[in-house]
């Protein structure tokens, strides 16, 4: 498995996986976006030049944002988004954050098991904060 950054020929795939994945999915332009400002970093897992799953974290000083994370239903189980989220975790020590957030759907008991295998703690939660209504747990950790 590569990572690597997004590039412009991605955006049509991620987008594709981002409707797969998500009730509320990113817009293409949404994912477009993060190609184009340098707080946005990016991060894709391909194998054999089929992307797998692709993450975007949100640098600004000490403090870092897990702001999208997905791998695509064949490849999950496989590791993918540990090295996905290892990845983004090196980077933003690398630009010196010392603490990591997410928001992670209630629901979501995969993504939130992965989280806190990685240390993340329940820091509080945002009522109604997807567009059906569900509540977002905020997570963070300590880098």
């Amino acid at each position: 498995m590569v990572l690597r950054a997004w590039e412009e020929k991605d955006l049509q795939a991620l987008s594709e996986m981002e409707n797969r994945c998500f009730a509320d999915p990113w817009t293409k332009a949404m994912l477009a976006d993060c190609l184009k400002y340098p707080i946005y970093h990016t991060f894709l897992a391909e194998e054999g030049g089929q992307v797998c799953g692709y993450g975007c974290l949100i640098a600004v000083f000490e403090d870092a944002e897990i702001a999208n994370i997905a791998v695509d239903i064949p490849y999950r189980g496989q590791g993918i988004g540990e090295k996905l989220l290892s990845a983004m975790h090196e980077k933003a020590k690398s630009l010196g954050a010392k603490q990591s957030l997410l928001e992670v759907r209630v629901s979501n008991l995969p993504a939130i098991a992965l989280y806190e295998k990685f240390g993340y703690e329940r820091y509080g939660v945002r009522k109604n904060y997807y567009a059906d209504g569900e509540d977002a747990f905020v997570m963070q950790k300590t880098l």
